[in-house]
């Protein structure tokens, strides 16, 4: 063994190696690179979202780096493009988190989540806590190689602790003695012995994340298993609830206006609904009520009636044009023409005549919680009916009522005025009533010509649209009846009729024929298309 280095210049040598050992700073904490608006949304939506604080916590109490790997499950969710930072940038104890982060954004279901996600803090925080069960399996299957990397984490601040004490042992005689001199003997061997506690710590360092970085990868393929079933629940689970709210009809814009926790009560209330099996049949009533409005056109040619006279060219029949063929017959053509007489063919078109309310009467009777095709219940088509006119109704600047009926002493008002929002709770208070008992057409249809009666005095607006949809036939008294002719005349309304289930007595000559204007039977209570032509004609 050579003798020890005791000259200034020697020990600084063997000394810089080691003084260099604390050279490379703290590592990052966050894998996502993110910026301070990122960070306020962070912070902002934590605060908000009572469901991200819970996990938080529970995490918290289990594992190490659980907050940041909640903000990095967001902001990869969140951000349009995000950055992920190198394993090299990271704090030891972090690993895990980056590997966890990676393996998320790099599942190919990843895409499809972010589709929902991107510049939501909602839905990105919506995502985090669909993967919550996964995340927990995760961390579960990963402690051992986390509690390596907190190891790792030790034994580099050990090492940087070494290197700070190499530092400050050769101070003193840098001080004392000048370049190249002899260093005392006490003071040379106090810096050896800091430069061996450095190497030994540095050994010890790389021996540690040497077993982190294999318990890492032990754990990898678990993680990538877990993180793809993970985003692939959280993107069916945003998937689903926009679509449950595009079925109510709840907006972007008014989503974006409501508090977290009240969106999240929302969706909630929207999934444990008694109709929120139906929410699909309802999004199609909304569907199939947009197409039919856009085809209704005011006094449009519908079906052939017969032959009138006339001067419309688009309906002059066949004879009538063959005359132009003949040069001496164009002259009578032309006066023809002039005076209204070519024979045209006669239509009846279907015009919107409606100015006041739209009233939906809906049966909520026992028998409407049958099942028809598809287990769907006869209230469940009633209902989503009903909320498709509500919708026909807000388009057309109108008042919408629904009015839920069963026996003559069983009734439900919600209005729902045209110049006040739909309250989305007062919607699924609607949407979610059900009386039971039996049936009474008096007291439901007494009611509609009661407001509309109202709406009549307040201003002057007749021709509302009244439609019933039942499962039932019940009987009315002819004074009854002498009182709705006398309203249903002097306020110019119609009524529409659905009967649910096949109504066997809906016949011609039925107590319901007799109330309806227009009436229709619905047999498969899967077929939206039944009803189109409400949609046209209200």
């Amino acid at each position: 063994m050579g003798e020890a280095p005791s000259r200034l210049d020697e020990l600084g040598s063997r000394a810089g190696t080691c003084l260099g050992l604390s050279a490379a700073g703290p590592g990052r904490h966050t894998v996502v690179v993110a910026d301070r608006f990122d960070r306020i949304t962070w912070r902002d939506t934590y605060e908000q979202s009572t469901g991200l604080r819970e996990l938080d916590a529970e995490l918290n109490a289990r594992y190490d780096c659980t907050t940041d790997l909640l903000t990095d499950t967001f902001l990869a969710a969140y951000k349009g493009n995000p950055r992920l930072r190198g394993r090299a940038e990271m704090d030891p104890c972090r690993l895990v988190n980056h590997q966890i982060v990676t393996a998320l954004v790099d599942s190919p279901e990843f895409a499809e989540l972010r589709r929902e996600t991107v510049g939501d803090p909602y839905a990105a925080a919506m995502a985090v806590l669909a993967q919550s069960t996964a995340l927990r399996r995760i961390l579960e299957r990963s402690q051992d190689a986390q509690e390596q990397a907190e190891q790792a984490k030790k034994a580099q601040e050990n090492t940087e602790g070494a290197a700070t004490a190499v530092a400050e042992a050769l101070q003193q005689p840098a001080e004392e003695a000048a370049e190249g001199c002899t260093v005392p003997a006490p003071a040379a061997d106090a810096v050896q012995q800091a430069i061996k506690a450095a190497e030994a710590a540095a050994a010890a360092a790389r021996q540690a994340a040497q077993g982190a970085a294999q318990a890492l990868a032990a754990a990898a393929p678990g993680i990538h298993a877990a993180a793809r079933n993970a985003v692939t629940k959280a993107a069916r689970a945003v998937r689903e609830e926009a679509a449950l709210m595009r079925a109510w009809g709840v907006g972007p814009g008014e989503l974006e206006r409501m508090p977290f926790d009240q969106r999240a009560l929302l969706a909630e209330r929207l999934r444990t609904s008694r109709l929120a099996q139906w929410a699909e049949l309802i999004g199609r009533f909304r569907q199939m009520a947009d197409g039919e409005r856009a085809r209704k056109v005011q006094n449009a040619t519908g079906e052939l009636v017969g032959i009138t006279l006339g001067n419309d060219l688009s309906r002059v029949i066949p004879s009538e044009l063959a005359s132009l063929g003949s040069p001496e017959l164009r002259a009578v053509f032309a006066a023809r023409y002039a005076t209204g007489e070519l024979m045209l063919y006669d239509s009846q078109g279907e015009q919107t005549t409606g100015q006041g309310a739209i009233i939906a009467c809906v049966d909520t009777s026992h028998s409407m919680y049958m099942e028809g095709p598809g287990g769907v219940t006869r209230e469940a088509w009633a209902k989503a009916c009903a909320l498709a006119l509500l919708d026909q109704a807000r388009h057309a600047g109108r008042d919408f009522v629904g009015v839920l009926f069963s026996a003559a002493d069983k009734l439900h008002v919600f209005r729902f005025p045209a110049d006040q929002p739909a309250d989305i709770a007062r919607t699924l208070d609607f949407a979610e009533t059900f009386l039971g008992g039996g049936t009474s057409y008096q007291t439901p249809l007494t009611t509609a010509g009661d407001l509309l009666e109202e709406e009549f005095n307040d201003t002057a607006r007749t021709r509302g649209d009244i439609v019933m949809i039942t499962d039932d036939e019940c009987g009315v008294t002819e004074a009854w009846m002498r009182g709705w002719n006398d309203t249903k005349h002097r306020l110019g309304f119609r009524v529409f009729g659905v009967a649910i289930g096949a109504l066997p007595a809906a016949g011609a000559g039925s107590v319901l024929d007799v109330l309806c204007d227009n009436l229709r039977s619905i047999e498969d209570l899967t077929d939206t298309r039944a009803a189109a032509d409400l949609f046209r004609l209200i």
